[in-house]
């Protein structure tokens, strides 16, 4: 960056920091402009919770079932992709105590890796993992709102496409405004979609207890033992459970994290999977493998079917759940890009800290802009097929990145330290998810592995390559000095 600054552009400065100053006095605090520990373990919870319980389990649980062949094979997937989940949330929860930086995935790699590695997957986290998600998220809620006006049909795209970018927009806002307002969104809609589980479990177990157990008479007839379509019913069922790392993209806003971290995984994870498994008894037990893998929303079906002039309510609630979802998902991933950037990946502007309402908003304005720009796309649901490879692909480095620093590193500090079994039993489980679907969707894999590669010359030119022209130095100046006037954002402060 360019020692000379233009008058103006110092004045400005100067205003900036004498804000930042007045509101830090104000607020008696001697930290100054960062992002503050507002985040007690009922918000953890609610964060993990809410993220994980999107609309997977009311929309498409029939992914599971399509791979495993079998009502019984598709319940031991369901229980082993939440066990499975559970002991790679507890390697994170060594390595988000061990390295407590918010970021998640990135701040893992990074340290056990190096830069490249972690940049690779940013570049892959922001411009398809979580933009994609979320307008997928969006998508869902905005075809529940407004299927009661098109009854008996899907809702025209473009409408729903309006509306996802509506609902984007004003989720963004609210994180961009208050942290707080933020956390009671998602206290509020994690305990909605509860809410409905419950009630899909109960209305589940009553269809049973009045003797209907047709569906259950032959639970393994029809068992896909293929190694490679195992692999991808468990894939199915770890896309459900997807979201339990999102908390240690925040370990910095969270209260007494060597406490609160591991805590709030070992509530979120059991919970999690024994809802799973019992809402999808009850889907079994009501509906026909046959009803199911033809319906286009299990829960809604499930509700048609047990609900009666109550069913209205299976729609709204799926409603609910990805709202949720999707504002959880947004506050966790745009500390993402606020960490990348404050490490030199991305641009400065994107480290930036709003002075009033110390949120990360340009982060947030970002990751809106580029989720928008999914949503034009004609079918963005397609970006699924090349997202789960890369996703697991990612978190078997972090974890290979956990064994690397127990041997590297091995006096480094660490509040948690779990069973070596753990790393090492996830590890294997995640090459063997990586590899084996190779051969049954190479297409997948091929793509999923193309979009990492393109990182490399874009790594090699903003990053890598220290000796820019003036001219680049100098434009991205001005738009790092554009963003923090617009936004009325400083860099975070850092105690010494």
């Amino acid at each position: 960056m360019p020692d000379k600054v233009a008058p103006a552009e110092r004045q400005q400065v100067i205003v900036l920091h004498a804000l930042k100053k007045n509101i830090s006095e104000e607020k008696n605090e001697d930290s100054g402009v960062k992002l503050k520990k507002e985040l007690g373990l009922l918000d953890g919870v609610a964060i993990i919770v809410g993220i994980i319980v999107g609309a997977g389990i009311f929309v498409s649980p029939k992914g599971v079932l399509t791979n495993s062949g079998s009502v019984g094979q598709a319940l031991i997937v369901w229980i082993f992709s939440g066990l499975l989940s559970l002991v790679g949330a507890l390697c994170y929860a060594e390595l988000g105590t061990m390295i407590p930086k918010s970021g998640g995935d990135y701040a893992y790699i990074s340290d056990a890796f190096g830069s490249l590695p972690a940049f690779l997957y940013l570049w892959v986290a922001l411009f398809i993992l979580v933009p994609t998600g979320n307008a997928i998220t969006a998508l869902t809620f905005a075809q529940y709102i407004l299927q009661p006006a098109w009854p008996g049909c899907k809702p025209p795209y473009a409408a729903v496409r309006l509306l996802a970018a509506v609902v984007t927009c004003l989720l963004t806002a609210i994180n961009c405004y208050n942290v707080k307002w933020a956390t009671r969104v998602q206290d509020i809609f994690t305990g909605t979609k509860i809410f409905a589980l419950i009630i899909i479990m109960v209305a589940g177990f009553w269809w049973l207890c009045t003797g209907h157990t047709d569906n259950f008479h032959q639970p393994m007839a029809g068992t896909n033992t293929q190694p490679g379509y195992i692999a991808l019913a468990i894939y199915s069922g770890l896309f459900s459970y997807s979201g339990w790392n999102y908390l240690n993209f925040v370990t910095e806003e969270l209260k007494d994290p060597y406490k609160n971290l591991p805590r709030a995984i070992c509530i979120s994870l059991p919970l999690v999977t024994v809802i799973y498994v019992l809402a999808n008894v009850a889907y079994f037990v009501v509906l026909t493998q046959d009803e199911i893998l033809a319906s286009y929303a299990v829960a809604v079906t499930f509700g048609d079917k047990l609900l009666g002039v109550m069913s209205w309510i299976m729609p709204f609630f799926v409603a609910c759940s990805t709202f949720g979802a999707l504002n959880g998902a947004i506050f966790a991933s745009s500390r993402l890009f606020f960490v990348g950037a404050r490490n030199g990946h991305l641009p400065t502007a994107i480290a930036l800290i709003n002075v009033q309402n110390l949120t990360p908003m340009p982060s947030l304005i970002f990751l809106c802009i580029i989720t928008l720009a999914l949503l034009i796309i004609e079918d963005v649901y397609v970006l699924i097929n090349y997202v789960s490879f890369v996703e697991a692909l990612f978190t078997t480095l972090s974890v290979s990145g956990l064994l690397w620093l127990r041997y590297k590193r091995p006096d480094l500090h660490r509040p948690i330290k779990v069973s070596i079994a753990l790393p090492v039993i996830f590890f294997i489980i995640c090459t063997f998810l990586v590899i084996l679907p190779c051969y049954v969707s190479p297409w997948e894999v091929g793509v999923g592995i193309i979009i990492i590669l393109s990182g490399i010359p874009v790594y090699s030119i903003f990053i890598y390559w220290k000796n820019k022209p003036m001219w680049l130095v100098s434009a991205s100046h001005d738009f790092n000095m554009f963003c923090a006037k617009l936004f009325l954002c400083v860099q975070e402060e850092k105690n010494d």
